[in-house]
């Protein structure tokens, strides 16, 4: 048929079909009937078009728009169908897969050592009929029954017999829901199990299910990195990651190590070695639990990263099993844990009661890790008067648990709970009595407390001593003394300050000598404030005053480049004395530019040589008692021993074969030639000095000493030496040498930093036989000099704690004084050298400034 197009006067629209016949509707719309006449009426309205007749062309009709958005709202609507269509059948019906792992106790058997074995005929019966009443008690539920796949029993263990399992699920996601609902009702479990059997086979309590990793399923079928052990009366078992320590630990795993011990007893563990990849999101990690089933409410512990020997890494089991998992991702060379454990006799009560005048107590088996699932009671009596306890260590904390809730675990006092992580604290009761209660849930655990009781009269507390609001007694002297003894500070409050102090704002009475020093004392910096530039100014490093506006302009203002040190850009400036100089001798304003990760020369000199003051083991510390150091927390502390002498001197190592120490270790005397390096030996890498002979330690003669010439026995100004070892020393975690600041790095006032030795642990005592450290602050120079008569010169600082109590003392000289800097990385400011007697009052240590003796340490030994 040709094209052709209707008249206006014959339009189809206006054509009626005949009674009772219903009219045929073509693709294109038109109405047509099958009758002869009417097809030839239509051939008849044929009429063909001029192509320049516009009028004729023309259509009416609805206007443009009205179809543009009709067929738009239609697309819209198609859209919308197709969309709810796929999203139900392809995901509100697709099918998910749900795992859970739980545990279920058998009422009416016995264990038997046969179920520790997988592997047995006894286990393979067992479980087959456990198994058999899990699925029945699913397929009475309408939630959980049309979706069970698989349930696999993974092991047993006593308590009449626990059975552990997991279930596999394949469930429309829009169910899965009301699944997770139905596997945590334990309630509807146990009645379904009640209502199945007048008399079951087996007599099941207590089932309890946690929704579980998918991965667990392949693990569980994969013996390759399983273990089962069991712990002997009187022994230690032993056993580590796969590999350890020659090899990494694989990558991609699951391995588990299921620990028993004999009945009615439970499991201590310590990790002896543990170095597994850095905590980070998807990181491997090792996870313990008090329980055969991995499920996150029976978590005692999750670690990951790296920990020093000496941490605190011992967890116990409130039952006769636990496991441990590691899990792994492809990434990562670590070598992976070491651990031990063995079993001990189960506590039948938790608490005492105690009667004496004073007296000590503590969570069960501190300073290991208290047990999940304890209820202790401590109901104290003193003999007269009142009573208080005093927590010395209190760690009860869990992550994510406030400390004003201690919904979890907690101890008691005087319906008041105890939670988190503590400084010392008193509690004291208005009678001779306390009661004190422990309880810690069933997942997560801590260190503990160690606590004391005494007898005291409430009318006078602490006799001949201050009495803080706290409690806690603290010596009278330390009463106004511009230092915060009392955790609530209430020794510094309602202070008469002294013709030595000054008042701050907020009332406190501190030494007039902290007055401008740079540091925010009174904390309300109101000691700092009368110090400060007018409005619109800021203050240099030397003190001087600048506007604000000439701050970072590229432009050294100030004299010292304070002004433009501390600018987000690194400018190209003029060197002077201050400015750090690149290898090409093009200097940058950027303060203390070396070694932070950032390349700021342009021949990347700042960025070289920057193998150093990293520690392996950057967990936070947490020591039980004291100021001992972790192993490894200081591994560029070297022990200098004179023969038959012991330890001496302390040094640090700064390259495999130099040491910096003090001049004045080396200096000649009537009897011996300190001088002689044939008398010393360097021991590298030790944390006791009673155990040198283990193998984290090396151990080297020294070849030749280099003391300043300019060393001053009388002043000890050039306080400082080198010494080359007869051979060089193997980096380990515990032997690294520290960085060297460059000649103008700055350690300003008020900055925290550290100092470590075996010294004597107070002024005429004996030396420490474990590495010691201390944080103190830099002291203004000229407030030291102040305090010291004019005896600091250039090449010393002074650093300490001008309340005192902390120093550096005798044998701990040589020994390093480093400080955090940027990216974590520690730099050696200075050598321990000399002090006014040791941790006085207002007698800070003096410390040689290696800055200032930097190009004088690389003239002698190239670095």
């Amino acid at each position: 048929m040709k094209n052709y197009r209707l008249s206006e006067e014959r339009k189809m629209n206006d054509y009626q079909p005949s009674p009772g016949r219903k009219p045929n509707t073509s693709d294109s719309g038109l109405k047509y009937n099958t009758r002869k006449e009417d097809m030839n009426g239509l051939e008849e309205g044929v009429e063909f078009l001029p192509t320049m007749n516009a009028k004729k062309v023309e259509k009416r009709g609805p206007k443009r728009w009205v179809v543009v958005t009709a067929v738009l709202l239609a697309s819209l609507l198609v859209s919308l169908v197709v969309g709810l269509l796929v999203w139900h059948f392809k995901y509100r019906r697709a099918p998910v897969q749900k795992v859970y792992n739980g545990h279920l106790v058998i009422l009416n058997m016995n264990f038997i050592d046969a179920y520790e074995n997988s592997n047995s005929t006894e286990f393979a019966v067992l479980s087959k009929k456990v198994q058999q009443t899990i699925e029945e008690i699913y397929k009475n539920n309408r939630n959980i029954g049309p979706y069970h796949k698989e349930t696999i029993i993974t092991a047993f263990s006593e308590g009449s017999v626990i059975a552990y399992y997991w279930s596999e699920f394949i469930v429309p996601a829009y169910r899965a829901e009301a699944l997770d609902r139905a596997m945590a009702d334990k309630q509807s479990l146990i009645q379904t199990v009640e209502y199945r059997s007048r008399n079951p086979v087996l007599k099941v309590s207590s089932i309890v299910a946690f929704p579980a990793d998918p991965s667990i399923i392949q693990s569980s079928r994969d013996n390759s990195c399983n273990f089962a052990l069991h712990a002997k009366e009187g022994e230690i078992t032993s056993f580590a990651t796969p590999g350890f320590p020659n090899s990494p630990y694989p990558n991609n795993a699951r391995c588990t190590w299921v620990l028993r011990a004999d009945v009615d007893s439970i499991i201590s563990l310590t990790f002896k070695t543990f170095d597994v990849e850095l905590c980070g999101d998807g990181s491997d990690f090792i996870r313990v639990y008090n329980s055969l089933s991995p499920v996150e409410p029976h978590t005692l512990v999750t670690l990951c990263g790296r920990y020093p020997p000496s941490y605190n890494l011992t967890f116990l089991s409130s039952q006769n099993v636990m496991l441990v998992t590691l899990s792994t991702n492809a990434e990562g060379r670590n070598p992976g844990f070491k651990a031990e454990f063995f079993q001990l006799p189960k506590a039948k009560t938790c608490g005492e009661p105690l009667k004496a005048e004073s007296g000590t107590f503590t969570t069960p088996y501190y300073p290991a890790h208290y047990p999940p699932n304890m209820d202790c009671v401590w109901n104290i009596e003193v003999p007269s008067k009142n009573v208080k306890v005093r927590f010395n260590r209190f760690y009860v904390l869990e992550s994510g648990v406030p400390v004003n809730s201690c919904d979890k675990d907690y101890v008691e006092i005087n319906n008041t709970k105890y939670c988190g992580e503590r400084s010392q604290f008193v509690v004291a009761s208005n009678n001779n009595k306390i009661t004190v209660r422990f309880h810690s849930d069933q997942s997560y655990t801590d260190t503990g407390f160690s606590a004391e009781f005494l007898s005291y009269d409430s009318s006078d507390p602490c006799p001949g001593k201050f009495t803080c609001n706290t409690g806690r007694c603290i010596d009278s002297v330390m009463r106004c003394d511009g230092w915060v003894d009392c955790t609530d500070a209430s020794d510094e409050r309602s202070c008469n300050c002294t013709q030595e102090q000054f008042r701050c704002n907020n009332g406190w009475c501190k030494p007039r000598f902290w007055l401008c020093d740079g540091v925010n004392d009174c904390g309300d910096n109101s000691d700092e404030l009368q110090c400060k530039c007018s409005d619109k100014h800021i203050k240099c490093r030397n003190g001087k005053c600048i506007p604000e506006a000439q701050k970072c302009d590229g432009k050294d203002d100030c004299g010292d480049g304070s002004d433009e040190g501390t600018c987000s850009r690194v400018e190209t400036v003029s060197c002077k004395d201050y400015t750090y100089k690149c290898r090409n001798s093009i200097c940058v304003s950027k303060t203390n530019p070396e070694c932070d990760g950032t390349k700021d020369c342009d021949d990347n000199s700042d960025e070289e040589s920057c193998d150093c003051g990293i520690r392996s083991f950057s967990k936070k510390t947490r020591i039980v008692g004291g100021q001992d150091s972790e192993v490894g927390e200081w591994p560029w502390q070297v022990s200098l021993h004179a023969k038959g002498q012991g330890h001496i001197c302390g040094a640090s190592l700064i390259s495999d074969k130099w040491l910096v120490s003090a001049a004045h270790c080396f200096r000649e005397e009537a009897q011996i030639s300190y001088l002689d390096p044939t008398l010393w030996t360097a021991f590298l890498g030790v944390h006791d000095q009673g155990n040198r002979n283990n193998q984290m330690v090396q151990e080297r003669s020294i070849k030749r000493i280099i003391s300043n010439t300019l060393f001053n026995d009388f002043t000890y100004d050039y306080d400082i030496a080198v010494l080359e070892l007869q051979s060089p020393v193997t980096f380990t975690t515990t032997v690294r040498p520290i960085c060297l600041p460059d000649a103008t790095h700055d350690f300003p006032a008020g900055k925290a930093i550290w100092v470590t030795g075996w010294g004597a642990t107070s002024e005429g005592g004996v030396g420490a036989t474990i590495l010691q450290k201390a944080e103190i602050r830099v002291i203004n120079q000229t407030m030291c000099n102040t305090l010291l008569t004019n005896q600091i010169t250039p090449r010393m600082m002074c650093v300490g704690v001008l309340s005192g109590g902390i120093d550096a003392c005798q044998g701990d000289s040589g020994g390093p004084l480093v400080s955090v800097e940027s990216n974590n990385r520690l730099f050696l400011a200075g050598v321990v050298s000399w002090g006014d007697g040791c941790a006085q009052r207002n007698k800070p240590g003096v410390y040689t400034r290696v800055s200032k003796l930097r190009d004088w340490i690389k003239q002698h030994t190239g670095i």
